[in-house]
């Protein structure tokens, strides 16, 4: 169960309702992001990805980032069990990992987190271009696949920049150069910086943007080539949905890392307070992997088709399973 004992630094107040039901409502919350968030991430984000590399011919721009967001989203929902079942604010930890098993968990839970932010950013611009140049193919899927292994091979030099700081702060002070960079706040400020900063200004920028083109009535308007609406509300609600549930992540890391860089003794009481709160909010980052998939699977209408051409090419024992099965049709309801 989840401790609130840092509210006043005394075990008393775990006997005040208000905690008891704040400890009881995490519980519950890690409860369900643990039984139903984890398998609904990790079934919704493999048929994302395998039915749309089963109709490469039917991919559009959007559907290139959200392959991209749901590899990550993978990443993150094979992670979580780690972080659901043994946070240092719980007491009911199953386990407690060391500093290697930390850093080496840091690494593919940063390379996700920028993956999935600099594609939402990324996407958010392309479809600017696709909505105000619609006939220049500037935002095309040949050019989207080239941008989105940019992404992946930029997330993994950021990760790795940032990495040398949290192993730096793990080994002996006898090494000269890793004793100049004991400090992991530089690493999260430089992932604040990176990771929030840049792609949540490009995304704002887009989105200011979009609202302009929305607003004047062109005759690119009625161009048939251009996206159809439903692209457009599945590119805000993935937005507005990426960026919330990231954000309180980011927001921690850099209150932490202004807290320390004033060089003064942080209390106990505040500094259990961070510590509640980075996890709280690794919790709701970690929730990102299931619900992404989620708006992409009831806000695109083609995926269903693209899912099942897919189901007709599974086998069912010696015949192809027929796309009016039973078990197609639940997933598709």
């Amino acid at each position: 169960m989840w401790s609130c004992s840092w509210f006043n630094g005394t075990g008393l107040v775990e006997q005040l309702p208000a905690c008891q039901d704040l400890q009881l409502g995490l519980s519950l919350l890690s409860l369900l992001g643990l039984v139903v968030g984890v398998p609904v991430g990790l079934c919704y984000n493999t048929l994302l990805v395998l039915a749309n590399l089963h109709s490469k011919a039917s991919m559009t721009m959007p559907d290139v980032y959200f392959v991209n967001m749901a590899v990550a989203g993978l990443v993150l929902s094979a992670l979580a069990p780690v972080h659901l079942l043994g946070p240092p604010s719980s007491r009911w930890a199953l386990w407690s990992v060391g500093g290697e098993v930390h850093v080496a968990l840091q690494i593919p839970f940063n390379v996700s987190s920028l993956v999935a932010m600099y594609s939402t950013a990324l996407l958010s611009l392309d479809h600017y271009i696709e909505r105000a140049l619609p006939r220049t193919y500037m935002a095309s899927v040949y050019n989207t696949r080239h941008v989105c292994g940019f992404v992946w091979g930029g997330a993994m030099l950021t990760s790795f920049s940032s990495l040398l700081f949290y192993i730096c702060s793990h080994v002996s002070t006898r090494a000269l150069e890793c004793a100049k960079m004991q400090n992991t706040e530089a690493a999260d400020a430089t992932l604040v910086f990176i990771g929030y900063v840049v792609p949540a200004l490009a995304a704002l920028y887009a989105l200011v943007l979009l609202s302009r083109v929305r607003r004047e009535d062109t005759p690119l308007d009625r161009d048939t080539g251009r996206l159809e609406p439903s692209a457009h509300r599945l590119l805000v609600a993935t937005v507005c949905t990426q960026f919330g549930l990231w954000t309180p992540h980011y927001l921690v890391l850099l209150g932490h890392t202004v807290v320390v860089s004033r060089g003064k003794p942080v209390d106990a009481h505040y500094l259990g307070l961070l510590h509640f709160v980075k996890d709280f909010s690794k919790l709701l980052a970690f929730s990102s992997s299931f619900v992404t998939p989620l708006l992409y699977r009831y806000m695109n209408q083609s995926f269903p088709s693209k899912l099942r051409r897919l189901m007709k090419k599974l086998p069912c024992g010696d015949r192809h399973c027929s796309p009016d099965h039973m078990g197609v049709q639940q997933v598709l309801a």
